[in-house]
């Protein structure tokens, strides 16, 4: 990944949003976007949050792909998200009534940074035929905050409420996570946008090896979805799996409340930081 920024024009943290429309598929970032492995960059978290919003309106505006669902959607990170104002273009690939493929591209100071392509699909009367769901994932009832800025800094983390389940082990964890911050200021945000700007988490809160000894960022998210998830609580039931020659796979069943939603995939990029002697 590419260094970090030299200029910012994030907005200060004290924003009750994550974004800020500033035109039309333009928006600046606010200090809780920020990252957690060097400073002047976005996590990808709130970044898959901002391109999902992007998508759901660009639908919406189309006859043709309005009822459609989102079921997949993979991001490709080009490089490192500068903290900068940036613009998000969507474009369909294949278009259909009953399946379209999406693409969104991410452009900050000209340059692509992020590019997704989400398959959207009709929605059907299945229920008679419904099966095969992993088991439902406890509820964060009397659960205790996790003092996520204790292993991570950046605002995005310091934004986030993070609730384990007990069990969790070093690559192995299970927690609801949530939020008070908007994700766009003034503006409404489904509950799959919101869902899907904190699955990026799943790779951080269960990790395998101290990120001050050893960097394992993810150069792609995956999700795909069997049901549109509801609420504003996001079940992570994560595993994290570093091979022996720098690649790791972070692998989640994603919940709401409710029940299991879909999976997320994470590939990993695992390296010791530098002046870290393995």
């Amino acid at each position: 990944m590419s260094g970090p920024s030299t200029t910012s024009s994030a907005a200060p943290a004290d924003e009750t949003s994550y974004y800020r429309r500033i035109g039309p598929g333009r928006f600046r970032p606010s200090a809780h976007t920020e990252g957690a492995w060097q400073p002047g960059e976005q996590h990808m978290a709130p970044v898959s949050g901002i391109v999902v919003h992007a998508i759901e309106q660009f639908l919406s505006a189309d006859p043709r792909l309005a009822e459609l669902q989102l079921a997949r959607i993979t991001f490709e990170i080009l490089g490192m998200i500068a903290a900068d104002d940036f613009d998000v273009v969507v474009e369909v690939v294949r278009p259909g009534r009953t399946i379209a493929l999406v693409e969104a591209t991410l452009v900050v100071g000209g340059r692509p940074v992020i590019r997704a392509r989400a398959w959207c699909l009709s929605r059907q009367d299945t229920s008679s035929v419904a099966g095969g769901m992993p088991d439902v994932m406890a509820r964060p009832d009397a659960t205790q905050a996790w003092a996520g800025t204790t292993v991570w800094s950046g605002g995005f983390i310091s934004s986030v409420q993070v609730h384990p389940l007990p069990g969790g082990e070093p690559g192995r964890t299970r927690a609801w996570l949530r939020t008070e911050i908007d994700l766009v200021a003034d503006e409404p945000a489904s509950d799959l946008a919101r869902f899907l700007g904190l699955v990026d988490t799943a790779n951080g809160i269960g990790v395998r090896q101290p990120p001050t000894e050893w960097m394992f960022p993810n150069v792609d998210l995956s999700v795909h979805l069997y049901r549109q998830p509801r609420g504003s609580w996001v079940g992570l039931d994560s595993s994290v799996i570093f091979g022996s020659d720098g690649v790791g796979l972070t692998t989640t069943t994603l919940h709401d409340l409710d029940g299991p939603v879909g999976r997320a995939e994470q590939i990993l990029t695992v390296r010791p930081l530098p002046g870290r002697d393995h």
